[in-house]
């Protein structure tokens, strides 16, 4: 083999030996973006979970909120009942 072959060779094992680092590094970064994607799928689940949650809560005190507004609905329904139930008897109804 002469010079020139020799120092070809060597460049191209040189070559290959960065290009092998240099895959390492693409294969630690792809891990890490395959670890971040499933995190990002977990955290997906969760906030549709919160989400759903939310909801309910939100159903639940329209609910707790209405029930005074219901009762009083109540009350005057009473106090025009008597009211009219009164006049109506005064008149002889």
């Amino acid at each position: 083999m002469d010079l020139a072959h020799e120092k070809r060779l060597t460049e191209v094992e040189e070559r290959s030996k960065s290009n092998s680092h240099r895959l390492d590094d693409v294969e630690k970064r792809q891990n890490d973006l395959d670890k971040i994607v499933n995190t990002v799928a977990r955290l997906d689940e969760r906030e549709k979970t919160v989400e759903a949650d939310v909801k309910e809560i939100k159903t639940d005190v329209k609910n707790i909120k209405n029930i005074p507004a219901k009762r009083w609905e109540q009350i005057i329904t009473l106090i025009i009942a008597a009211v009219v139930g009164y006049l109506l008897s005064e008149l002889g109804l």
